[in-house]
This record gives structure tokens, sequence and C-alpha cells, in this order.
């Protein structure tokens, strides 16, 4: 090392003169602290003063940004604020399935899948949609096809969040699926089965939030109030399940800034 540099960075692990045996070899455990010593400033002095990391960009997920905005939620439109006891009431719900399904979950984890569930890997989000939303949503078609009234196509019309599907799920495959929705919500219109898909994955949700989910519901909270104000036909059963998924986001999980103030 440089005696300049040796000035400005005095060395921690100072070694003194001392006599080292003769056949001392950095190479081997070190047998005395001043060996031991020793060794380590002989190693320092080998370190390059610039590393640079190797980094493979193949490895490096496709989204690393989380955009995070403090407002809060638009209002209800006029006469579609929920009351405060129903907000209560539907937290209560909310709070038994979450318990049922805690207390259930190894047995429903055990049930075997039908033969025609294949359950998409935590990483695949186009699989993921066209899992919970179906082809036809995630295609944007209305289209029925003459054998589709024969029976229930699930590939066509989506998986529902069977207790026997989410119970296989871990919190990393709940927060992955739940920022995929979310992610097509900003830019899709609310379907009935994207509300069962997300009402059964905050369910999931295990608390404390990890810094990522806590994100995630803030965005889906104000993406459904933003839906809310723009529902110019005012159906009221699609109003119910956006005030619902505001409810449980800012009252649940205690995002209270978020709520809706009873009128």
């Amino acid at each position: 090392m440089e005696p300049g540099v040796e000035e400005l960075m005095p060395r921690l692990l100072p070694v003194d003169d001392c006599d080292l045996a003769e056949d001392f070899d950095p190479m081997v455990p070190p047998r005395t602290p001043q060996e031991y010593l020793k060794r380590v400033q002989i190693e320092a002095a080998r370190c390059p003063d610039v590393v640079v990391a190797q980094i493979d960009p193949k490895k490096l997920r496709k989204k690393q940004t989380v955009n995070i905005s403090i407002s809060g939620c638009q209002p209800a439109p006029e006469g579609y604020s929920p009351t405060l006891k129903w907000q209560q009431q539907q937290v209560a719900n909310f709070s038994a399935v979450r318990q049922s399904l805690n207390k259930h979950r190894n047995h429903w984890r055990s049930q075997l899948l039908d033969s025609n569930v294949t359950m998409p890997k935590s990483e695949d989000e186009e699989g993921w949609k066209k899992f919970c939303l179906g082809e036809r949503v995630y295609s944007e078609t209305d289209v029925l096809s003459d054998n589709e009234n024969l029976g229930i196509d699930y590939i066509k019309v989506g998986f529902p969040p069977l207790l026997s599907i989410v119970s296989r799920m871990n919190q990393a495959t709940v927060t992955s699926v739940l920022e995929y929705l979310i992610s097509w919500f900003g830019e899709k219109k609310f379907t009935p089965e994207l509300g069962r898909w997300l009402y059964a994955l905050l369910a999931c949700l295990e608390k404390p939030l990890l810094p990522e989910a806590h994100s995630l519901i803030r965005q889906l909270a104000r993406r459904c109030s933003e839906v809310r104000v723009l529902e110019k036909s005012k159906n009221e059963e699609q109003i119910s399940a956006l005030n619902l998924i505001i409810c449980l986001v800012s009252r649940y999980f205690d995002q209270r800034d978020l709520a809706d103030e009873p009128p």
C-alpha cells in the first residue's frame, strides 16, 4: 500500500514488528495471533482497489421498480359510499374466512387436484393470468362455441380460487400472483373472475405484510376507487365488489388513510 494512502487509511489491526518463525507460511492456518493478523494484512494488500461485480442480466427480474404513491382513494360516487356498519361486517366476515383457511390449510393442501388442474410456476405471469381469468377474459373474447354450452371449460373461463388450489400457494407465490392480477387490472376492466381471485389472495396474505405486499394492496385499493368513479352504468353489484376490496385493504390491513368515510 502506498505511504500516502496508508496515512489516510490507518490500519485497524496494526501488527507490531515481531519475530515470526522463519518457516512462516501465509498459506497455512495461523498458529498465533501475530500470524493471524499478519496473514490478514497480506490478504488485504492483495485485494484490488476497485472490484466490478459480474452480473448476469438474464437472472434479474423483469420488474424491478416499485412505484409508490402517497395519494389516497377517490371518494365513492354519491349514494354509493358504504356505511361503517357494512364495512365492519365485511371485516368480520373476512377475518372468519382467514381463520378457517389457516385452520384447515393442511387438510386442503393434501387433497388431490383434478387431472385438468395444472398450476403454473410462480414466475409464469402469463400462465397465472390465463389460469385465474380464463382465456376468454385474457383474450377479451365473449363468443361462446356450441360445445362450451355442454359443460364448464375452466381453461376458457378460468379456474376458481378453490381451497385445494390456494392452500398450495406459499407467500412468495401469493404475492407474485397478486402482482400479476393488479398489473392486469391497471389496464383492464373489473370482472367477477378477477374479484374472486383478489379476495382469495388477500385472504392468503400473512400479517405483518412484507413491504412489497403493502405497496401492492395500496395500489389495488386506489385502482378500485378509480374504476368505481368511472363506472358509468353504476352497476350496484360491481360497485359493491370494489367497495369490499377497498374496505378490506383499508380497515383489515390497517391502511386507514384509504378508507371510505361513512356517509
